[in-house]
């Protein structure tokens, strides 16, 4: 393409910003139109597919259609195939450009309306939603690159090898502006999240290795708030103690002595029979003594009220019951 030159920075940036905008402005028009005729929770249910809709009406007259898009012409520049040294590129390249970026964002938006997440196994899970934040880093890694090499804005240009040529001859006596600190700030940008990413892995390793030996040094042990249950119970084995009276409660916020002695008498521990202290509550929502219910709970996993399954790690502390 000698007898036409690559097109500037600066034109594909207008370019694709006249693009966003036009594409904005056809979307709230759509949206007018539809709202008015469906209403409005029609269309908040079917966002995402009006967004996917107008972007391949705008694309699909332009660029599918071999002509230029809005923003192209505004400065008038063409997409060429690098591969097929063509202008415009072919049909099958056109129809790959217009759908690669917009079909894989609708469908990841949409994964857990139509995916039974429930049914795919959690590490296939977590690679899913993941797919996103991979997406948006490749992008910017991307445009990083843009600003300073100056071709391929987009990703799925950069891949497909579609460039843009300038039908206005550049004057050798103007320097065109440069973006390369621009590309540099964001290269800063990712590598503070990279190291932030690395960072923060390790510390969920660590403390990942920190409860695996806890738990070898200590058997079964649970934690609450990183202290083992075993100093909130005291002696090992609580049921052999002597009941602890309700004045010398020390975790929780009553004052139990100037409570009604009609009121004190719903405060007892089904389990101990007494009038409870360091009160907590199980998943199922019944109170009892800490000390009893995780005596309980070691001998029998369900609550002694209404058999729910127990588990003595999710067991809430109350301090106001």
């Amino acid at each position: 393409m000698a007898s036409f030159p690559p097109a500037q920075q600066a034109q594909i940036i207008r370019a694709n910003q006249r693009d966003l905008y036009h594409v904005s402005a056809l979307k709230e028009q759509f949206e007018s139109v539809l709202r008015t005729w469906l209403g409005t929770r029609w269309l908040s249910r079917w966002e995402k597919e009006v967004d996917l809709l107008v972007k391949l009406v705008y694309y699909g007259l332009t660029t599918v259609r071999a002509t230029q898009t809005l923003g192209e012409e505004y400065t008038d520049i063409w997409q060429y195939s690098s591969l097929h040294r063509a202008v415009p590129p072919p049909a099958l390249m056109r129809a790959t450009l217009v759908l690669l970026p917009t079909l894989p964002g609708y469908l990841v938006a949409r994964m857990d309306d139509w995916l039974p997440m429930h049914r795919i196994p959690a590490k296939w899970r977590t690679t899913l939603k993941q797919i996103p934040s991979i997406l948006e880093v490749l992008a910017e890694l991307n445009l990083a690159a843009f600003y300073i090499q100056g071709v391929y804005y987009d990703l799925v240009k950069r891949v497909l090898g579609i460039r843009k040529v300038s039908s206005t001859p550049h004057n050798p006596l103007v320097r065109p502006p440069s973006y390369s600190l621009l590309g540099i700030l964001l290269g800063v940008r990712l590598l503070h999240r990279l190291v932030t990413f690395i960072r923060a892995n390790y510390v969920e390793e660590q403390a990942s290795e920190k409860g695996k030996l806890r738990t070898q040094n200590l058997g079964e042990e649970s934690f609450l708030d990183e202290r083992p249950v075993s100093q909130f119970l005291g002696p090992v084995d609580p049921e052999g103690q002597p009941a602890k009276p309700a004045e010398e409660d020390e975790r929780t916020m009553l004052d139990v002595a100037s409570i009604p002695e009609e009121l004190r008498a719903g405060r007892n521990c089904t389990l101990c029979l007494e009038e409870r202290t360091d009160s907590c509550c199980t998943e199922c929502g019944h109170l009892f003594c800490w000390s009893c219910i995780v005596g309980w709970g070691r001998e029998k996993a369900e609550c002694p009220l209404c058999r729910q399954a127990l588990d003595l790690k999710r067991l809430v502390p109350i301090y106001n019951l």
